[in-house]
């Protein structure tokens, strides 16, 4: 029994060093700009937790349970060399990990109320889902036939560029946030380690070339289909409750309270990891045919999943939302837009620094590169890109300018910038744009943005509030690849001097 609780006691810190950087941000502000408490505070520091305590049972639940019988699948495909197999569960996978994404329900959730219901939750994270799941099995595909990944990069991103040129502005944001939200602790080291794991067992492969640029689809391909579901929804321009209404009235006085609210809540947690406990029963036994091993502890574990699922979306209203919602009405409260720059900033710098999936992407790509590239210096290049993404994302909020142009901008320089790139580098930097949002900064950097769109006059809280994440997203991919250029004509002037 001290296993588990040792594990479940690491999980926790671990959850609780991932808030670290936010704890420390916000009450800085607090103390030396607003000199003040917040009201509510209380509140908030309970709701963070909860957070903490919900994202370590959350993971202890996937490490009793879905992780180990997705490795013995896996291993198992891989031996019986099977392209179709491999690909059917690497589709199973991706659709099975990201629907059940705390994120992605918090991202769903909040476009539903602030639409109207015109964006239905559970039909965005589905489409999410299956964009996922297609770029997997499209991986898998990619990684054994030798395919170079950035000819996939350039044309999903043109493709990207031209839907959100004819997408309405109501989803552009939205859509560019379902992806970013896509990868994190629980399933970038998932899709790493399968596109790597692939690369290494194939004569011919190079993992660090290879190997890297699922986690780069997996952010692409659903920005394209969410945006196509926008251009769906909002063809029809039909009467709807616009996002400040909804939110004065509140979107969740309808729902019962109390304990049956509870228990419903609990049944809704339970519908949404449903999937992938469905996908590991139905290749175990249909298509391996052999027994579940530990069920009882199969079972344990996926309980606590639902449990820390449950506690998640409970302190992402208690403590996450609120924080982001009122830090946004205080820095706007002051003269100088400066603070609210400069508090962009230091959230996007101070989280990405302690992001646990980076960590790991950099290590892997240390090991991978064999002293190419440094995991620290992978680390602050990306943590600067994201603090850069996000203050980008804050200005063009206070601004008001449009989403698309920011967007189409951007991917045009990632473009071009992929062109004059660094084979070994091009997987790695889009992956890195991928690991930079966790389930502990999404929730707080979505908030951010709509407390800003609802305080700003003449802001939409839809088409303003979203796609700060998909600016965190963007500009990873520019330090990145502009420093592997920059190191590159650096050697070869070198070589070059007699």
């Amino acid at each position: 029994m001290a296993g588990p609780i040792r594990d479940f006691a690491y999980a926790l810190l671990h959850a609780l060093r991932n808030l670290l950087p936010i704890i420390l941000v916000v009450v800085a502000f607090q103390a030396l700009l607003f000199r003040e408490w917040p009201e509510g505070g209380l509140a908030m520091a309970g709701g963070l937790l909860v957070v903490a305590l919900g994202v370590a049972l959350f993971l202890q639940g996937l490490e009793l349970s879905i992780f180990p019988v997705g490795k013995r699948l896996a291993n198992q495909f891989a031996r019986r060399g099977s392209m179709p197999l491999l690909m059917a569960f690497g589709f199973a996978i991706g659709f099975s990990a990201v629907v059940a994404e705390p994120a992605l329900i918090a991202v769903a959730e909040q476009a539903r109320e602030i639409s109207g219901g015109r964006i239905d939750a559970l039909t965005l994270r589905l489409i999410v889902a299956c964009s996922v799941g297609l770029v997997m099995a499209l991986g898998v595909f990619r990684v054994i036939l030798g395919h170079p990944i950035h000819w996939y990069m350039i044309g999903g991103y043109v493709l990207v560029v031209t839907v959100t040129f004819f997408a309405p502005e109501e989803i552009v944001g939205l859509a560019y946030d379902s992806g970013g939200v896509t990868t994190n602790i629980v399933t970038v080291p998932l899709i790493a380690a399968l596109g790597i794991g692939l690369a290494a067992s194939i004569r011919g492969r190079n993992p660090l070339i290879d190997g890297f640029g699922l986690v780069a689809l997996a952010v692409m391909v659903p920005m394209i289909s969410v945006q196509l579901y926008g251009i769906l929804v909002y063809a029809d321009p039909g009467s709807m409750t616009s996002g400040a209404e909804l939110v004065a009235l509140g979107g969740e006085a309808t729902k019962p309270s109390g304990p049956m609210g509870m228990v419903l809540e609990l049944f809704g947690m339970l519908r949404d990891v449903l999937p992938i406990l469905l996908a590991v029963l139905f290749f175990q036994y249909a298509v391996l045919r052999h027994p579940l091993a530990k069920p009882l502890k199969v079972g344990i574990g996926f309980a606590l999943v639902i449990v820390g699922l449950y506690a998640f979306v409970i302190g992402l209203k208690l403590g996450l939302f609120p924080i982001g919602q009122r830090m946004a009405e205080q820095l706007i409260g002051y003269d100088s837009w400066l603070w609210v720059y400069l508090f962009a900033f230091a959230i996007g710098f101070a989280t990405t620094m302690a992001e646990p999936a980076l960590i790991a992407i950099g290590q892997q790509a240390e090991e991978a590169a064999a002293g190419k590239i440094q995991g620290n210096a992978i680390r602050l290049l990306v943590a600067l890109g994201v603090a850069i993404g996000i203050t980008l994302g804050v200005h063009r909020i206070i601004t008001g300018d449009s989403i698309h142009h920011y967007i189409i901008g951007g991917y045009l320089l990632v473009i071009m910038l992929t062109a004059l790139a660094p084979r070994y580098i091009v997987a790695l930097a889009f992956d890195l744009g991928g690991v930079t949002t966790s389930e502990v900064t999404v929730p707080l950097v979505t908030a951010l943005g709509i407390g800003l769109a609802s305080q700003i006059e003449g802001r939409s809280v839809l088409i303003d509030g979203f796609g700060l994440i998909a600016f965190a997203s963007i500009f990873p991919i520019v330090t990145v690849m502009s420093y592997a250029i920059l190191i590159e004509r650096v050697a070869h002037w070198r070589e070059a001097q007699p």
